[in-house]
């Protein structure tokens, strides 16, 4: 075939892979829900936090201060910021304090407003009650509350209506100024926003945070107003775009090195083509799978995915190294594949096992790496060998190189008893560093800066919003008995927030009472009649006309004899918002929470909770007991891998000291990996885990190739040709993750660049054979 022909096949290559992954990517549903990511949830705070996670208020709830221009300003700035985003379908709360909260209460729902209230629990709708309430509306029409309150008069009298609204204000509400709500020292104008999106959905975030931004620049035109965004889902967004930007940089980067290298090595503009064919054959192959195999594939699995195939690129340039003149191309890949295929084996094996771990992402992970690294290594034995220059230049002839294997030649190799001692130290150092073995705290893996969440923790402060951490809850069968625990519960939190345990606290109870509590209040209205009677003795007194209150009568008797309100009732309200948040249901099951804020005894809070039923949940405890039970799952299965992966490598081989010589490079590698981490202070985490594997991997590959040379010198040196140039492109692709700002890419590029240097030194020193005539010197 001649050279125009291949370069033509390649370039078809390279279109089918271009027109596949608009195909893929046309089809491909992006989850970003961490809950893919994590173990079955064992217990109550598990499970709750796995909820919060995605699905809970705190999740969506971001928060907003207004700074750089006088009060006024800001005021008028955040009036207009809520006006703007209110009406838009991507936020279901926008509060900035300057509402009455009479709209949590739709014109369908005041009837009920005496079912809501807890008037009637102390009062008696008589004559004397409505002639006192009468008496106080002359003096509220008198003030300069009148304009809010005259419209209500009318069927409302008693302001029922604004008892409800004051009740439901957020217990530690911060100041208002000018109608809106400030922090202590008046600088700052605060909103609280809840956005409709899930916590765990990137697109819906970032398109509530594009909506803030744009009606914030429309709102504070021409001041120097700044605004501030934090808040879980800000968060995300902040993440993803410095991820996307690292990501970016360090994607043209790896590919600039990965060319250079390539063609620096092979003395051939082809060899960066053809080398990147195999790879994207093989990640495009991988996201194909997840994505027929699974329900929408998860962004971690298509960033870690393309990143643990990585070592897929060293596959074609095995096959350059080795190739020479006078072999053709296809012999060549034949003779290399029996060792090719035992790495790619093995490799696939330790992700295999992954399969087994019960977590639905690490099944994806798996999927994506198993299927992407057989395709690649399958296009580069039956596809490649049709595509490269049969004729090369020799790398074995390289003088450069034979100087190199010289001086390899003379270093020791490292026997038995200075292998174990190394193994000794390293276990002991990896053991015995000062500090944390494990990082269990998902907090630490956030790229967002401390400043940010700090700034953070302040809003929270300033907002009285509820503390992220700890949460009463009350599991029953139904809402409907939730709600009565509640009830019986209130008192005992009261106690606790005049003692001083608790800051606030706040439960679904609040703002919808049971069905009993509802009921018993039904019975203490009057019927009609009486109510007539009773209510036009006190009007008749009054300063009011008879005629003034048309509506309420009916609006009494609505309340007197209507079904009484579920949670289901509320839907469409903005009450059901605040309900649905405390109060999570299912078929069979329901949990009232109880949110705290400024808790500052929570023994004796626990203490009280467990005596009334209830119990109080400490999530980042649960999140990292989540941790640890994901790592046991995943250390479980590297365990089950290690076994696979020896005996794969013992039938490939067949010989005792040919499989000992393969593995132990990456055994000790695996040591010395941990000991230089641990010995640095730093926690391993899961990502360590993982970059662990794909290290092992490629240490595996370096030492299967040295022992497939034997001790036929030629092949010796284009092995070492093969295996500098993998490990160089290698270490310069993680070198480059190990400097990003992102914890997790850091952790993954920091590992693997190690093994790397520790596999290519320890194959050298364990696995290579002396050639005849080094040992006849």
């Amino acid at each position: 075939m001649t050279a125009g022909k291949r370069l033509a096949l390649a370039l078809l290559w390279l279109a089918l892979l271009a027109l596949s992954g608009w195909f893929i990517g046309s089809r491909l549903e992006l989850s970003g829900d961490l809950r893919k990511f994590m173990p079955s949830a064992q217990t109550p705070a598990q499970k709750l936090l796995i909820d919060e996670l995605g699905e809970g208020p705190g999740s969506r709830l971001l928060l907003v201060a207004l700074s750089g221009s006088d009060a006024e300003t800001l005021a008028a700035q955040s009036a207009a910021l809520r006006e703007r985003l209110a009406s838009q379908p991507l936020f279901k709360l926008v509060a900035n304090g300057g509402e009455n909260g009479l709209e949590a209460i739709p014109e369908r729902l005041r009837p009920y407003r005496y079912l809501l209230s807890d008037t009637l629990d102390t009062q008696t709708f008589d004559r004397e009650f409505f002639a006192a309430e009468l008496a106080q509306r002359v003096q509220d029409l008198g003030s300069p509350a009148a304009g809010l309150v005259e419209p209500l008069l009318p069927r409302d009298p008693t302001l029922e209506t604004l008892k409800l609204a004051e009740a439901w204000q957020p217990a530690s509400a911060p100041q208002r100024l000018h109608g809106v709500w400030f922090d202590r020292r008046g600088r700052e104008a605060l909103l609280a926003i809840e956005t409709q999106a899930a916590g765990f959905d990137p697109k819906g975030q970032q398109a509530a945070v594009d909506a803030i931004r744009a009606a914030f620049a429309e709102a504070s035109a021409d001041t120097p107003t700044q605004l501030t965004l934090t808040g879980p889902g800000a968060f995300s967004v902040e993440i993803g775009g410095r991820t996307a930007r690292e990501a970016g940089w360090i994607g043209t980067i790896d590919s600039l090195i990965f060319a250079l290298l390539l063609w620096v090595a092979y003395r051939s503009w082809k060899a960066p083509l053809l080398g990147g064919l195999p790879l994207a054959s093989g990640g495009l192959a991988g996201l194909a799978a997840v994505t027929l195999l699974f329900d929408g594939v998860h962004g971690i699995t298509v960033a870690f995915g393309f990143t643990l195939i990585g070592v897929a690129q060293d596959y074609p340039i095995h096959l350059f190294s080795h190739q020479r003149a006078g072999l053709s191309p296809w012999a060549s890949a034949r003779a290399l594949w029996p060792t090719l295929g035992t790495g790619v084996a093995s490799t696939c094996i330790a992700y295999f096992t992954f399969l087994v771990s019960g977590v639905d992402g690490l099944k994806q992970l798996a999927v994506f790496t198993v299927v992407g690294l057989g395709v690649a290594a399958l296009t580069t034995r039956f596809l490649l060998p049709g595509l490269i220059d049969p004729a090369p230049r020799d790398a074995a002839d390289s003088s450069r190189l034979a100087r190199l294997w010289q001086q390899v030649a003379r270093l020791p190799r490292l026997n038995a008893v200075a292998y174990l001692v190394l193994a000794g130290i390293a276990s002991a150092v990896a053991y015995w560093a000062p500090g944390v073995f494990w990082q269990n705290d998902l907090s630490r893996l956030t790229p967002v800066a401390p400043s940010l969440l700090a700034r953070d923790a302040q809003l929270r402060g300033e907002l009285g919003a509820p503390d992220v951490r700890y949460v009463i809850a009350v599991e029953s069968r139904d809402a409907e008995t939730a709600l009565r625990s509640l009830e019986k519960l209130q008192p005992a939190l009261e106690t606790l927030q005049a003692d001083g345990a608790i800051g606030g606290f706040d439960s679904a109870a609040r703002y919808l009472p049971s069905r009993a509590t509802q009921r018993a209040r039904q019975q203490k209205l009057p019927d009609p009649r009486a109510l007539q009677r009773a209510f036009g003795a006190a009007v008749a007194a009054s300063a009011f006309e008879r005629d003034a209150f048309e509506g309420f009568i009916e609006d009494v008797e609505t309340a007197r004899t209507a079904p009484t309100l579920s949670p289901h009732d509320l839907e469409g309200t903005p009450l059901a918002v605040t309900v649905d948040g405390l109060l999570l249901q299912s078929r069979d099951h329901a949990t009232a929470l109880v949110s705290l804020s400024a808790l500052k005894d929570p023994a004796t809070v626990a203490r009280v909770a467990t005596q009334h039923g209830a119990r109080l949940l400490d999530l980042k405890q649960a999140s990292e007991s989540l941790v640890a039970a994901y790592r046991q799952r995943v250390l479980w299965a590297l365990g089950l891998a290690s076994l696979l992966l020896a005996a794969t490598v013992w039938i490939a081989l067949r010989q005792p000291r040919r499989v000992l010589r393969v593995l132990a490079p990456m055994a000790l590698t695996t040591l010395l990996v941990l000991a230089v981490l641990r010995g640095l202070g730093i926690e391993l985490n899961l990502f360590h885990l993982v970059a662990l594997i794909l290290a092992a991997g490629l240490g595996l590959d370096y030492a299967l190739f040295f022992d497939h040379a034997g001790d036929d010198r030629a092949e010796q040196l284009r092995t070492l040709h093969a295996i500098i140039v993998c490990s160089l492109t290698t270490l310069l692709v993680f070198s480059l993750l190990a400097l990003s700002s992102i914890p997790v890419l850091r952790a993954i590029g920091g590992t693997v660049a190690l093994g790397v240097l520790f596999n290519f030194a320890l194959s050298l020193l364990v696995t290579r054979q002396r050639a005849p005539e080094e040992i006849a010197a």
